[in-house]
């Protein structure tokens, strides 16, 4: 998943994921909240739930936070929430999916629209065919090397292994995932994190002005409360991201 994997390493380096801590842990809230309502309070039974719980904790959001989401979704006077996606083409013809959690889907596609079209991007362009639906399970790299991971991956029926200094990334089929994600955590115990997630089958390598640009829009999106992820299928080079200014 290049183009979310490089987003958040450019964050870190330049500090933004420090500053939008309130924000990360309002979203994962809302995350945790919503999925509890769509199924059961008990993440042993709410494979949603649980991919929210992992979220969270690989977050480091407290754990009063996350009982505090739980609790609220049993309430009475919970918001009611709408899973909602927006396709797009940002700076350098590269393809965008924005997801959201919203209680008034007019003002998040209004919001979301003039956000694209701030910096230089357009909302409804076709983005889906540039992406594949997968399962993504992630562990550690203390949890084995690149040939010990690939090994256990397959054993539990996953499609590929990829191992990067951010971990190792386990990738299978949607309708594999839940017996893939059990299967693993059988044998290397709770993974970091584990949801279905939008891939790129395609990337775009986006350089110079264009690059700016782009990063500045999915900052934007991503800042925005109604957006809970920003999948993008760029590539750009390690001089490209160190001269980024956010």
């Amino acid at each position: 998943m290049a183009g979310h994997s490089q987003f958040k390493n450019i964050m870190h380096r330049k500090g933004g994921q420090d500053a939008k801590k309130a924000k990360i842990f309002a979203k994962l809230a809302r995350e945790i909240t919503v999925s509890c309502k769509q199924g059961q309070p008990d993440p042993n039974f709410n494979p949603k739930l649980r991919a929210a719980i992992l979220a969270a904790r690989k977050e480091n959001m407290p754990r009063d936070n996350i009982e505090r989401a739980i609790k609220k979704a049993q309430g009475a006077d919970t918001e009611n929430y709408e899973e909602v996606r927006y396709e797009g083409r940002g700076p350098g013809a590269v393809s965008i999916i924005v997801e959201c959690l919203t209680d008034n889907r007019n003002r998040t596609a209004s919001d979301v629209r003039s956000l694209f079209s701030k910096h230089g991007g357009a909302m409804g362009e076709p983005a889906l065919f540039n992406f594949e639906r997968v399962g993504h399970v992630q562990y550690p790299l203390d949890k084995g090397d690149a040939d010990q991971m690939m090994e256990a991956a397959i054993e539990a029926g996953a499609d590929d292994c990829q191992t990067s200094d951010q971990g190792h990334d386990i990738y299978c089929a949607p309708d594999d995932f839940a017996a893939v994600s059990k299967a693993l955590e059988a044998k290397l115990g709770p993974p970091a994190l584990a949801k279905l997630i939008y891939r790129p089958t395609l990337t775009t390598v986006i350089e110079g002005e264009a690059a700016q640009s782009l990063i500045k829009l999915i900052d934007a999106l991503d800042d925005h409360d109604d957006v809970q992820v920003v999948t993008a299928n760029f590539e750009m080079s390690e001089a490209t991201m160190a001269s980024l200014t956010l």
